[in-house]
């Protein structure tokens, strides 16, 4: 790298040093000089612009300034450097664009970019040096300290992804969403427009997209499959007009905007508004779980859908259908210059093609295999008229099935293996799976709000790694990097968004940004309690579930009951906690025995301030605390905390939030043996089961239950295999006549093959169990 020297000091990032910058994404190179020293900039301080085209970058320093400071700065051209703020352009020998040097020292600010994106992000570090502000008593001087920052990007790619189609967000936030994107040197922003929800952008050429399919006279409310419905109409779109606007806006930021318009599945709206799209137009759309709104109810036909899912009306394959499209995605494309269009490509049932003579024939005519190969077909014609306007299209991983496009990217959601496959096929690939970057999944086992399935705490991000390790290291230039995808089926506004992304997306700016060897989970987790302050000062709302209290529940030899171990990542907080029986607060130092049924409210705090309170109940039955063994191993994925988490007491009321409290087993039996103190008389067997269809999660096909008195000879004592799931967590079991036993062995048989027309859909269904109840 090639830089003036009067800026170069030779010093060593220290430790300490370190956390007194709380820059994010860690920087690959601080240096401190050898003499200490401060930087002040007040209202007179100028700066200079000293290479071309760098207005952009100033006017956003100067914005920020007067926000927060209550002054602005004088921009000027020139070389004079001297007590100034001065951007330029150095020659960074960096391969991804966004390079750049900070430099604070006793002449002056001097920030430099291999472009004006370094520039741009140069100023963004800047602004991470400054003082808090305090907005209601501006400092009439800012003051910072010497240093010097070299900082390059990792990944060409750094994306966040918002779906505006399950609810609608006005065009401030979106402005807003971008500032985030912005602030953590992101490029990139997905914008998710059109869903069975919402069709969310105009399209001059059929009004009746906006008119019709924008709005729905309804939302289910509570967890799908509803409790309700709000029998509230919800919707909106952004005119061309506001489009324009917004990607005007990103581009002052360095920010991409990749649009998305879903197909062929996830078209409900698009249908309603132009029914001929069906493969069957006359048939009225039906909405699953009898939660419609009472007005779809009256209106029939063809509707917005007011619940979240994969539904069964999709795009059909006819040349009406490929020239409407067409016909959006030309208008689209005048909107939004990105190389790249994404066409979704996932979650599309096969079901109306399988039905549809029109499909069967045009199966036959173009000698496709079968409905696969036939959304192949469909996908590469979409694919060569996107081509023809010198565009790319980006597809989620489905696009591999029945025949990759031969110039698509892929975006691998359903973990990695999507990405890992079409790299290997010498295409690009940006990585988004479920289990670490999907910011819908709660952040906190205790999250007292509404949110999908699914649990990805802030270390979980921080912790993964774009590049597989399953991937040849001559396939790993194909990967572009990684991207968070927010879907709002349970986020009905900004705020609730905010909370999802905050601070989880700054985790993901390191993992994007910052060199692999450079990242530090102990660093970053320091950095924490700065971050939250600075959402504060923003007024951005966040989650402090890194605060809360985790949990392994133990086995306790010596009292024959259980221990509960307690800890927090928070190292600067203390745990406190009191019982049902004893309600004296006591401190927590050690794991805590527990004898029979009670709850126990534990507390986390950091200087006397409350951040986290669990209430974790424990409930005793026979199997508490037994000795267990299993026949089949879990999934690594989903292990619990071992074969003890049958047995501990604690019946899972969060779901795969709590997912440490289930073990799963795809497409295999659970098939425990319990083993009891002595000889007792029993006569009811409870297991306590997840269903969620849409996570591939079934209820048992069957509970089987086998009893003995010296654990080699066992006889059946009684089986099930109706069980009612009112909700999502039930505890299903199996009762008979009295009898004595001191070994029990539960057999949960595994519901099987996943049957058509549901997610997942031939593939070996999951079976997850919490406890085992005996009685």
């Amino acid at each position: 790298m090639k830089r003036l020297l009067v800026f170069i000091f030779a010093a060593t990032l220290t430790h300490l040093h370190a956390q007194e910058l709380n820059i994010v994404p860690q920087p690959a190179e601080i240096n401190w000089p050898q003499t200490k020293g401060n930087n002040t900039i007040t209202s007179n301080t100028p700066i200079v612009l000293a290479g071309s085209g760098l207005e952009n970058s100033a006017n956003f320093l100067n914005d920020y300034l007067q926000r927060f400071y209550g002054f602005k700065l004088k921009i000027i051209k020139g070389t004079n450097f001297k007590n100034a703020i001065v951007l330029n352009y150095e020659r960074i020998e960096h391969e991804i664009p966004g390079a750049y040097i900070v430099n604070s020292y006793n002449g002056g600010i001097y920030i430099a970019g291999d472009n004006a994106e370094g520039v741009f992000y140069g100023v963004q570090t800047l602004l991470q040096l400054l003082p808090p502000a305090d907005t209601k008593s501006p400092a009439a001087k800012i003051v910072l300290p010497w240093v010097n920052i070299s900082d390059y990007p990792r990944f060409a790619y750094r994306g966040l992804h918002l779906d505006v189609g399950r609810h609608f967000m006005p065009v401030d936030f979106i402005k807003k969403y971008i500032d985030y994107i912005a602030q953590h040197k992101m490029n990139y922003f997905h914008w998710h427009l059109t869903e069975d929800q919402g069709w969310r952008i105009e399209i001059k050429k059929y009004p009746r997209l906006t008119q019709v399919g924008a709005y729905r006279y309804g939302t289910i409310t509570g967890k799908k499959p509803g409790t309700g419905n709000t029998n509230t109409k919800h919707g909106g779109f952004y005119t061309q007009a506001q489009v324009k606007e917004i990607v005007a806006y990103a581009a002052k930021r360095y920010v991409t905007i990749i649009p998305e318009i879903e197909l062929p599945g996830h078209s409900s709206a698009a249908i309603a508004a132009y029914p001929e799209l069906s493969c069957f137009p006359k048939e009225p759309t039906v909405i699953p779980g009898g939660n419609g709104s009472i007005a779809s109810k009256k209106a029939g036909g063809k509707l917005v859908q007011e619940t979240w899912g994969v539904f069964e009306d999709v795009f059909c394959p006819t040349e009406y259908t490929f020239q409407f499209l067409q016909d959006v995605l030309d208008e689209v494309m005048t909107l939004f210059p990105s190389k790249y269009i994404h066409i979704g490509g996932d979650e599309c049932p096969k079901e109306a093609w399988k039905r549809s003579a029109f499909c069967q024939q045009l199966i036959k005519e173009k000698g496709l295999k079968d409905e696969h190969e036939l959304q192949s077909y469909f996908i590469q014609r979409i694919e060569k008229h996107i081509n023809k306007k010198g565009r790319t299209i980006i597809g989620w991983d489905e696009i591999l099935e029945g025949g990759l496009a031969p110039n698509a990217l892929v975006m691998s959601w359903r973990g990695e293996s999507g990405g890992i496959e079409a790299a290997k096929q010498n295409h690009q690939v940006i990585m988004t799976p479920g289990s670490h970057v999907y910011f819908d999944y709660a952040q906190s086992e205790n999250e007292d709000s509404i949110t999908i399935s699914g649990y990805t705490p802030i270390e979980k991000v921080y912790a993964y790694e774009a590049i597989p390790a399953e991937l040849p290291a001559d396939k790993h230039h194909f990967v572009m990097g990684a991207q968070a995808n927010v879907w709002t089926e349970y986020m009905t506004n900004p705020r609730k968004v905010e909370y999802m992304i905050f601070p989880r997306l700054a985790a993901l700016s390191e993992v994007l940004w910052t060199p692999k060897e450079k990242r530090s989970w102990e660093a970053f987790e320091k950095k924490l309690p700065q971050l939250y302050k600075k959402y504060e000062n923003n007024k951005i709302n966040y989650s402090t579930a890194f605060y809360d209290i985790h949990s392994t529940t133990l086995k306790d030899t010596i009292n024959n009951g259980l221990l509960w171990k307690l800890f927090t990542n928070a190292t600067e907080s203390k745990i406190t906690y009191s019982t049902t029986k004893d309600t004296a607060i006591s401190e927590y130092r050690s794991p805590l025995a527990i004898k029979n049924t009670q709850t126990i409210k534990a507390v986390v705090s950091v200087n006397g301030v409350v951040k986290q309170i669990l209430l974790q109940s424990f409930t005793f039955n026979k199997a508490t605390a037994q000795k267990i063994t299993l026949a089949n191993t879990p999934s690594k994925n989903y292990p619990g905390d071992g074969a003890f988490t049958l047995v501990n007491g604690i019946w899972n009321e969060r779901g795969l939030q709590k997912r440490h409290e289930f073990l799963g087993f795809s497409g295999a039996n659970l098939d425990a043996t319990i083993e009891m103190s002595s000889l007792q008389t029993i006569k009811e067997v409870n297991v306590g089961i997840l269903e969620a269809v849409n996570s591939w999660i079934y209820r048992p096909a069957a509970i089987e239950v086998y009893i003995s008195a010296d654990g080699s000879n066992y006889t059946l004592a009684g089986t099930a295999n109706q069980f009612t799931m009112a909700t999502p967590l039930r505890k299903v079991g199996v009762s008979f006549q009295p009898q004595q036993a001191k070994f029990i062995r539960v057999v949960v048989k595994n519901y099987g093959t996943i049957p058509a027309g549901n997610p997942g859909a031939g593939s070996p269904a999951w079976l997850f169990a919490d406890e085992i109840e005996i009685n």
